[in-house]
């Protein structure tokens, strides 16, 4: 008997786990495709005309998703040979806190609209169709961003700075009476004004507002494309550096030397490049 259950256990762990057997990438793909029916359902549940004529069928296919994941769940848990390392894993965490909120709505009105988060499982698809080395140019921005980090909050807390100058000449000069009611409130009339996001709420009505506003606006115009800048420069010296750099075929990992022979980081051999 022992051996009929670690012999399926084995199996499940080959389909469950194994992305490079065919069992594994159909059980993957199908997967996927769970997921993305499970958050269309809650979408579609969430609009009000669909929730009155279909909200049985979706509370239906919500909770047989939910029962699903929550079986598949429990089946990686029991087939893997670390348990406490896939439940604290980034994966298990995301497939943990994917069934909770079903289970959580019975308690808890409009929980179950958080299942939206289960299309962070989605990120399996990277790691089956083998889409792990496109990550290297997500890598190269975001490294951009951290080395900009200084840079964009010096811009931040000058934004932030103009936007309370902006805002309290404004509550003096419109005043209560014209909208402005708070400075809190004038700053937000100021930070919608510098975005160029123009909501049109709260509008100036005397002259010297309105030219303060023009101003308001000019300096938003003039500032919006710094970060951009900013964060291009990063990028373009990220990717000049990356032009002459080379990434092992076998660990995916870029910086190494245009005449290096062997990876730095897993040690397998280098092609040197004509």
């Amino acid at each position: 008997m022992s051996e009929k259950l670690d012999s399926l256990r084995e199996r499940l762990e080959l389909i469950i786990f194994g992305t490079d057997t065919p069992a594994g990438q159909l059980f993957d793909v199908v997967l996927i495709y769970a997921i993305l029916a499970s958050v269309a359902a809650v979408v579609l549940d969430s609009v009000e005309a669909l929730h009155l004529n279909f909200g049985t069928w979706f509370l239906y296919l919500e909770w047989m998703f939910t029962l699903l994941f929550t079986v598949e769940y429990f089946v990686r848990i029991y087939i893997t040979n670390r348990p406490f390392r896939y439940i604290f894993s980034f994966y298990g965490l995301i497939d943990l806190i994917s069934v909770i909120p079903s289970y959580l709505a019975l308690v808890v009105t409009g929980a179950k609209y958080l299942l939206i988060i289960r299309i962070l499982r989605v990120l399996r698809v990277f790691r089956v169709f083998k889409l792990i080395r496109y990550l290297a140019e997500a890598n190269i921005l975001l490294h951009s961003l951290y080395l900009a980090r200084r840079k964009m909050l010096v811009f931040f807390f000058t934004v932030m700075i103009l936007s309370f100058v902006f805002g309290s000449l404004m509550f003096v000069v419109e005043g209560p009476e014209n909208g402005f009611t708070s400075i809190p409130k004038s700053i937000y009339w100021t930070i919608v004004t510098i975005t160029t996001v123009g909501y049109g709420d709260i509008a100036p009505q005397t002259v010297l507002g309105q030219m303060i506003s023009t101003v308001a606006m000019l300096v938003g115009y003039s500032i919006i494309a710094i970060p951009t800048g900013i964060v291009t420069a990063e990028l373009a010296g990220q990717l000049g550096r990356g032009r002459h750099s080379r990434t092992c075929s076998t660990c995916e990992r870029s910086g190494h030397d245009v005449d290096a022979m062997h990876c730095k980081f897993c040690g397998a051999g280098m092609v040197l490049e004509d």
